[in-house]
């Protein structure tokens, strides 16, 4: 057995190997002490000993499997649009070529260039969105949830800030809003019931620590039947009326203009700014459909003190942030809706969802029975949650749905089982889904 084990090939020689010579060495060690102790396993084994160019083949499929990266594209074929765990809104390759020039160059990020002195980065979005809200002021944060943080943080640290029962939340992540408060400074002050709270609970409960009147959208939850709670607009009187500052942690908006539907069930972002808030902050992506950001708006004063804080240059926005959102903001000003893919596979009507089903069919093997059917979708990311709509899938038949989920998933495609059929919802599928759906079905099903 000592005979055989010294047959294995030295470090030494392995590093210095001409085919292996390109890689990277502390990737290249790696690898060949993963491949000498499988090797030493297999030898005690099976005592089958390998050629130097069966080694020098292993090491590199182990390099190979070390240098794949982890994101990786995937179709989703579940009609979630803003679907949280598979990154959320996508960006169009209209708003990537916008931005290119600006990334792969220097830019004027904090730099102005008719005066020949240091600029402020959030000035790039500002002019834009209060074109589009009639707002005061504008700040940018990497997320919704740092925008929350710092506003509870400047304006309520060792103060009462007064929130319904019913909108203490928490969302993806276990963000807690009370854990939010306590970690912030500020005091909570809860008012009302689960499912009741009225305009004379925080009434009652403004005392001369009070310092905001906080609102919460429920996002991903709703409370129906026997409830009640307050407009924005009572709290944002009531808080003239007692000197206090509102805030409305909306957590997703979105432009009536370019989503009616939504304006259906859902103030739009139009509607609350012409409220004249203190501070509402929503994101940048979900029904947006831009990237990840905290967007604060509001008036001028409460925004200039939040860039005072010393925590905003922990959450501040970066180059590809801002240029990306100056570009999305754009395209909402200018009404140019088809460059933003999220409000596109919002709006696709009946018809429209109908025909990608047709086309689909065309792709998929008639061994899998497949048949269109009708559904219900859903925006997704955390928004209208139980405000379904109208969609049509493609379901697939097979003799267990899961075993054909999982291959399909094996594949990079993310479809959705219901009733013992896999469904290919047709509202938010690309271009170009059909072909990589059609591969994965035309492949051996492991069992």
């Amino acid at each position: 057995m000592q005979e055989i084990l010294r047959l294995i090939p030295k470090v030494d020689k392995l590093l210095t190997h001409k085919d292996l010579r390109q890689f990277n060495t502390l990737l290249l060690k790696k690898a060949i002490y993963k491949f000498l102790s499988i090797y030493k396993q297999e030898l005690l084994t099976t005592q089958k000993v390998k050629s130097l160019e069966e080694c020098i083949e292993c090491i590199q499929k182990i390099i190979k499997t070390k240098q794949q990266k982890s994101l990786k594209p995937l179709v989703n074929a579940t009609g979630i649009v803003v679907h949280t765990n598979l990154g959320r809104s996508i960006l169009s390759n209209e708003i990537l070529e916008e931005v290119k020039p600006l990334l792969t160059s220097y830019n004027n990020l904090e730099y102005d260039a008719i005066k020949g002195e240091r600029g402020e980065r959030y000035i790039h979005l500002s002019e834009i969105l209060k074109n589009l809200l009639d707002t005061e002021d504008v700040l940018v944060v990497n997320n919704n949830a740092a925008a929350v943080f710092l506003i509870l943080n400047t304006f309520a640290k060792n103060k009462e800030v007064i929130v319904s029962r019913g909108e203490l939340i928490e969302i993806g992540g276990s963000f807690r809003i009370p854990k939010v408060m306590e970690d912030s400074g500020a005091i909570l002050k809860e008012v009302g019931t689960t499912n009741k709270t009225h305009l004379k609970d925080y009434k009652e409960a403004i005392n001369q620590n009070t310092a905001m009147l906080f609102k919460a959208h429920k996002s991903n939850y709703e409370i129906v039947g026997f409830s009640k709670e307050v407009p924005y607009k009572e709290l944002i009187d009531l808080a003239k009326e007692h000197n206090l500052l509102d805030y409305y942690d909306l957590g997703s908006g979105f432009f009536k203009n370019a989503c009616k539907q939504l304006s259906k069930y859902e103030l739009s972002l139009e509607e609350i700014a012409s409220l004249k808030p203190s501070l509402v902050s929503f994101s940048g992506d979900k029904l947006l459909g831009g990237v990840q950001a905290g967007i604060i708006f509001g008036k001028k004063k409460y925004i200039q003190e939040l860039k005072k804080n010393q925590l905003l240059r922990m959450l501040r926005v970066d180059k590809v942030t801002l240029s990306l959102l100056e570009a999305i903001f754009s395209a909402y000003l200018e009404e140019k809706y088809d460059k933003i893919p999220t409000i596109c596979m919002l709006n696709l009507s009946k018809e429209i969802l109908k025909q990608k089903c047709e086309n689909l069919l065309k792709f998929i093997p008639n061994s899998f029975n497949p048949k269109i059917i009708t559904t219900q979708t859903y925006s997704g990311g955390g928004a209208m949650p139980n405000k379904p709509f109208s969609s049509y899938g493609v379901a697939l038949h097979y003799k267990k749905a899961k075993i054909l989920e999982a291959h399909l998933r094996s594949f990079g495609i993310i479809a959705r089982i219901e009733k013992e059929q896999v469904i290919l919802d047709s509202r938010t599928l690309l271009k170009g889904d059909e072909l990589r759906i059609q591969n994965a079905l035309l492949q051996d099903i492991k069992a």
